[in-house]
Formats: structure tokens, sequence, C-alpha cells
């Protein structure tokens, strides 16, 4: 039973790892959504003035996509990478079609969490109604009140709150703003969708790898990562307790990491700054003599071998 379960487990696992892209974008869009759920239940407070609606509708949908953008990128690894790349190489060795896929995967990842934001508050329609309120056209309304203040009362709106003559044209105005939002946010789907498709369809077809080598390729940068930051850590913490043992004359360890630094004792404690920028920065599929070489450290590793460095 225990066996079974372990092999259903790693299976599960396995899964989940092969589909980390998908499944990351769409944990980001679930996370948007419970966000401007919240946002529309808790904050959202349209001023319901000329002028003022319109600047805050359109801030409550573009500013915060802004910031999710931002964070977005920031957050990609790839990003970082072209910083050390220009850093350390000057992007000398950065082609246009290798910039062009890079953008692509920077930005791919950054938009999810604006687009889904986008998108519900279109479909929610709470923001766009706020911010267009006032400029609906009295004349395409039946036997609308003449007045003066069109504007001031045409923003009051969707706050519910207005004279008692109009009251009765607040749902027709709140149905048709609702449904220009929400025909802008199917639009914006439907797009979006075309777009992704169409551009995966590009990516497949200029690539030079097979579906099953690209399959490859992928699975090996992330079993690369993540065993790349796990020695790191592992090593960073042989160094640390070495510097803290001379200090002290001691080190105070728990017992899992006195086996686990008894059998790192051999190992090159200090790895040059050279060394390290061999292995960082941006880097496409290569093959050196029919040889696939799939990363930096796939590269370095290849050349010190050659060269009995």
């Amino acid at each position: 039973m225990a066996a079974l379960i372990s092999e259903n487990f790693k299976f599960v696992a396995l899964f989940f790892k092969s589909k980390d892209v998908m499944i990351f974008n769409g944990l980001i869009g679930l996370g948007t959504v419970a966000s401007q759920t919240a946002y529309n239940i808790l904050a959202f407070n349209c001023p319901c003035s000329p002028k003022k609606n319109y600047l805050y509708g359109l801030a409550a949908i573009g500013v915060p996509a802004l910031a999710f953008f931002v964070i977005g990128v920031m957050l990609n690894r790839n990003t970082w990478d072209v910083v050390s790349e220009c850093r350390t190489r000057k992007c000398r060795k950065l082609s246009l079609s290798a910039a062009f896929a890079l953008l692509g995967s920077i930005l791919g990842r950054a938009v999810v969490a604006p687009i889904t934001w986008s998108v519900i508050s279109l479909l929610r329609g709470e923001a766009y109604v706020c911010a267009l309120s006032e400029f609906v056209d009295p004349s395409s309304l039946d036997h609308f009140p003449p007045t003066t203040k069109t504007p001031e009362i045409m923003a009051r709106f969707p706050c519910k709150d207005v004279p008692a003559p109009f009251m009765n044209y607040s749902r027709v105005i709140e149905r048709q703003l609702k449904y220009e939002s929400q025909l802008l946010g199917w639009l914006m789907v439907g797009i979006i969708s075309l777009s992704v498709f169409l551009l995966l369809c590009m990516k497949h077809c200029c690539s030079t790898l097979g579906y099953q080598q690209e399959a490859y390729w992928t699975q090996y940068r992330s079993n690369e990562q993540t065993l790349f930051q796990r020695t790191a850590e592992v090593h960073s913490k042989y160094h640390a307790a070495e510097c803290v043992k001379n200090f002290f004359g001691f080190v105070a360890l728990e017992d899992q990491e006195k086996q686990l630094l008894e059998d790192c004792k051999g190992i090159k404690s200090v790895i040059p700054r050279t060394e390290w920028n061999r292995v960082t920065g941006v880097y496409m599929y290569r093959e050196i003599e029919d040889t696939p070489v799939y990363s930096r450290l796939n590269k370095w590793d290849m050349y010190t071998k050659e060269n009995n460095c």
C-alpha cells in the first residue's frame, strides 16, 4: 500500500513539474481574480463627481495592472539574466532572434496578471460604469428630463445618488455601460487567446528543435536550476561553516548538517568571480559539433573537460 501511494505521489509530482509554467500562470490568474474581487468589494468607491469619475475608473483598471506587470518583470529570472548579460558581456553575443525570444518569455509571464485584472475589471463593469457615466449622451435615453447640470447628474448615477426625476434611468445607464464594458472584456479575451495561439505556432515553426527535444531542454533547465540552487545552498553553508570555525575555533552544527558538511570535505570552498560570470547570463540553445549544449553551465562543463581545467 505504501509503495502504491509512493508511486502515485511521484506520478502527480512529475505531472505538475512538467506543467509548471501552465500551473504557475494559472495560480497567478486565480490570485489576481481573488485580489480583484476583494478590491471591488472592500475598496472600490466611485467618487461620483465630474472629471473625478473618469480618472478614478481608469486608475482602478490601469494602475493595478501596471503594478502587476512591473512585479512580474522583476520576479522573472530571465530579466536579471539579461541584466547580467549586458553588464558582463555588453550584449555583444545577444542576437536579434535571441533578444526577441527572451523578450517574449519575460513579457509572456509578466502580462498574465495585468491582463487578468483588466479583463475581470471589464467583465464586472463597476470601474467602467464609474469612468464613463458622465459621458453618456442624454439624448440616447427616452424622455430624459432636461437639465442644465447634465455632467453632474450623470456622474452621480454609479452611486444611485440622483434626484427623484432621474432615478428611473439608473438601471438603464448601468445596463448600457456594463454591456459596453463586458463587450470590451470578451473582445480582449478573444484577441489575446488568438494572439497566444499564433505566437505558439510561430515559436514551434521557427524552432530548430523537435517537440520532444524542446520538452527535454525545458526539463533539463528546470532540473539544472533546482539542483544548482540546492547545491549552492549547501556549498554556501559549508563555506560559511569554515569561516565561522576559523574565527571561533568551532562551529555549532546540527547532526544533519554535520553529516552533510562531512560529505562536502575536499570540495573547493571558493569559486572565482570569473567562473560565476561564465555560468551567468543569457543562453539560447546551441550545438557544438552536433552535440547539444543546453545551458551556460553545460557549456562551461564541456569546456573544462576538453581543456582538462
